[in-house]
């Protein structure tokens, strides 16, 4: 279940919130916690994660200094909470202007109108069971990037940040093509310890006949 939706630029301006209204008074005590996070997260960062604590999960999706955020229960798939976010980014993207949300007079909660889209678009991804909602997750599967997972105690209270997120991931992608790299190598140097006596065997046979009737 998606609990809460926001859209906060980088410097903590609240563009616009979206609360169930069910959940308000029991994630209000997690208010705080989102600031610390969106705090911490620069243009440099991770531009997609999901962060946890033990009974949530914080997904955001970094994009032009606006950080689109989604609280969700914890066992809602990742994948397709950051699909949820990527399809409202889309939408209050095309529909504003760049210069407008960036602007520094601009209030908070001013694109409070934005909300009735957030709430509709909730609609069709609350249940991740439905059948639409299984296919944008296959779909999503299909996407090569990663997506960081780090506990939300971690990351606030012992110093981790998500720059470093951003690093470990580049590590990874790294490490990934250079063992690559390293298993065709093995596999060049298997099959030249096991066919290569038999091809230079061949080649001095194919050398004594050319010699022999030259």
């Amino acid at each position: 279940m998606i609990y809460t939706t926001q859209i906060v630029r980088l410097d903590g301006l609240i563009l616009v919130a979206s609360v169930d209204d069910q959940q308000a008074q029991e994630l209000g005590e997690l208010k705080s916690q989102i600031r610390q996070v969106v705090k911490r997260i620069t243009p440099q960062s991770e531009p997609r994660a999901s962060i946890e604590n033990s009974k949530y999960t914080m997904h955001y999706v970094l994009n032009d200094s606006l950080c689109y955020i989604a609280l969700t229960e914890k066992s809602y798939p990742k994948k397709l909470a950051l699909t949820y976010l990527e399809d409202v980014r889309a939408e209050f993207q095309t529909s504003y202007k760049r210069d407008d949300y960036l602007s520094p007079q601009l209030r908070p909660y001013q694109y409070s109108e934005f909300e009735r889209f957030i709430d509709r678009t909730k609609k069709t991804y609350q249940d991740s069971r439905a059948t639409d909602n299984l296919s944008r997750l296959n779909d999503e599967l299909k996407d090569v990037t990663t997506v960081m997972t780090k506990n939300i105690e971690d990351l606030l209270y012992r110093g981790d940040s998500l720059d470093k997120m951003g690093d470990m991931s580049s590590r990874l992608r790294e490490d990934s093509a250079k063992y690559k790299r390293a298993a065709v190598r093995i596999n060049w140097e298997l099959l030249l310890k096991q066919y290569g006596p038999f091809g230079a065997l061949g080649l001095v046979m194919l050398i004594l006949i050319i010699w022999r009737f030259w």
